[in-house]
């Protein structure tokens, strides 16, 4: 949206009448000026006195909410105007009537939408639905558009009056700031994404993978042999970090075959188990190889499992513990302090509950996911301590990953005084995602990191991530240990049971600015599958990612 700037309303003031006459007051220079006057006084005094007051006084800026009237009206005019084709009217209805004229005429001129029907729905408050029924047509060949968007109106605090709030979305759901609307031969031909087993994906088949077939359509349409169509596609701006998308074929292209990594019983099985639970998220990953197996998330417009970036709280005590082991500032079996609280850089932190391990060992403290046994330890560790840990063991943050789609690698900062000691409990700057976390605990399991992909590099000759160097023997015995019985008796022992073998897990929640819940965490592995889950705002991590990931695990080791 364009600048805006809040206007000053002007104090009100009565007129006063003195012996007969009006004493108006007017404001400037910092003193009150009188002006008087009455029946008698002269025509050009009273002329000049009032062009004076005129001059000095601004326009009244209407402010307070918005009448019906005011959003039906705002609505009206910009839905109609947008139907006939009247852009820079629509336009001026808008908030940014800039990015709106550009948007409005690319809709038109770019990709070729004609006939278009817009068709408000009831209004809620300063919001206005409705729906959108036009025609694709592109070099004689025409398809039918149908979606439904929204609008809100706003009052924009320069001038009083109301615009309609301006985003891409406006246009259509699936467009962001920066997008546009394009129809065309695609450039990209389409792909059959196949599993493991050489079964086909689809989104139908697979809800969560729709964002996954546009990354992958992407990076290998044009490699794997197919033929371009004709689309309507979102072309997303560069900054984005999604792929673009199609929404209307017109014709179809010659797909090429792209094979994954996925197994299909797998995918399945997961997202079965996102779809019982809002907003959560998991992957699943072969340790040995770093094969992606499965991902799944319950809301399908944005890939977390993959691309979110997200507090991972105490599932990231498994690289701090791994640090601290290294540096002999801890070991399992051996006393370790667990306060109620700890201050350190001016902040003082506490436990869940406030609780306290007394005479207890790291491993109880890990177990029972203790935060003041790490936080204890931050003035013993540089600034940088966990942000090389992180990268140089466990291959992350170093955004060099390449798994065949568009991935986040996780983030650890450098950081300095209570944000460093945050830092080590998966607060602070630390952000990652169900896939880094996945690989993690894979990392754990075969003690090397291996990057996880989703297509094999053979197909692309791409090369791999890799971490400089491994955790010692040492290190990695006790930090098994840990996961193991934090898995067999502390806060992952409920979820892991009935998960037998090779086994070890983490939970962990995450508080989170203005969320009445915070994110629950969970990364386990058991055998040669290793897995990790979040549910935003939806609690500890034991009882919402947890039972998502164990299920999971119970199918394979």
């Amino acid at each position: 949206m364009g600048s805006r700037r809040r206007v000053a309303e002007r104090r009100k003031t009565k007129p006063a009448v003195i012996g007969g006459m009006i004493a108006v007051v007017v404001a400037g220079a910092g003193a009150g000026v009188y002006a008087l006057y009455g029946a008698g006084a002269a025509a050009d005094d009273r002329t000049q006195n009032t062009s004076a007051s005129s001059a000095d006084q601004k326009p009244k800026v209407k402010t307070g909410p918005l009448s019906a009237t005011e959003v039906t009206t705002t609505a009206t005019t910009f839905l109609t105007s947008w139907q006939q084709g009247k852009v820079s009217t629509a336009a001026a209805a808008t908030s940014d009537s800039a990015a709106a004229t550009t948007l409005l005429t690319g809709y038109t001129k770019d990709a070729h939408i004609t006939g278009v029907t817009l068709t408000p729905d009831t209004r809620t408050g300063d919001k206005v639905p409705f729906s959108v029924k036009a025609t694709v047509t592109y070099k004689g060949t025409s398809k039918p558009l149908t979606y439904g968007s929204s609008l809100t109106v706003v009052r924009d605090t320069a001038t009083g009056k109301p615009r309609v709030d301006w985003t891409a979305s406006v246009v259509h759901p699936d467009l962001k700031d920066g997008d546009t609307l394009v129809t065309g031969e695609s450039g990209t031909p389409p792909i059959k994404a196949v599993d493991r087993d050489g079964g086909e994906i689809t989104e139908a088949k697979y809800p969560s993978l729709g964002t996954v077939l546009d990354g992958l359509r992407e990076k290998y349409g044009k490699k794997a042999g197919g033929k371009a169509g004709i689309e309507l596609r979102v072309i997303r701006g560069k900054d984005s970090k999604s792929s673009d998308k199609t929404l209307v074929e017109l014709s179809k292209g010659t797909p090429g075959t792209v094979k994954t990594t996925l197994n299909p019983t797998l995918q399945a099985a997961a997202e079965a188990q996102v779809a019982k639970r809002a907003r959560s998220s998991v992957v699943v990953l072969r340790p040995s190889t770093g094969e992606i197996l499965a991902v799944a998330n319950a809301s399908h417009g944005f890939n977390t499992a993959f691309q979110g970036s997200l507090a991972p709280g105490s599932t990231m005590k498994v690289i701090t513990s791994s640090l601290l082991i290294d540096k002999d500032l801890a070991s399992a079996d051996k006393p370790h302090p667990c306060p109620k609280y700890f201050t350190y850089g001016g902040w003082k932190f506490q436990n869940d509950d406030k609780f306290q391990i007394k005479g207890g060992t790291f491993k109880a403290s890990f177990a029972r996911s203790c935060n003041t046994a790490f936080i204890s330890q931050a003035g013993k560790l540089d600034n940088d301590s966990l942000t090389k840990q992180a990268q140089q063991v466990f291959g992350l943050s170093m955004n060099n990953w390449a798994i065949g789609v568009p991935s986040f690698d996780g983030s650890v900062p450098v950081q300095s005084a209570a944000q460093k000691a945050a830092s080590l409990i998966g607060q602070g700057g630390v952000r990652m995602n169900p896939l880094n976390m996945a690989s993690v605990s894979a990392t754990v399991e075969s003690g090397t990191f291996k990057q996880p992909y989703l297509v094999s590099p053979s197909v692309d000759n791409r090369t791999l991530a890799t971490a400089s160097r491994t955790m010692s023997s040492g290190t990695l015995s006790q930090l098994r240990e840990l996961m193991a019985y934090t898995a067999g008796y502390g806060t992952a022992a409920e979820a892991m049971s009935g998960v037998y073998g090779n086994v070890g897990a983490k939970t962990g929640s995450a508080e989170v600015d203005g969320q009445k819940k915070p994110n629950g965490w969970f990364t386990a592995y058991r055998g040669d599958l290793a897995a990790a889950g979040v549910v935003q705002a939806g609690g500890h991590g034991g009882d919402t990612a947890g039972p998502i990931v164990a299920a999971l695990l119970k199918m394979g080791g």
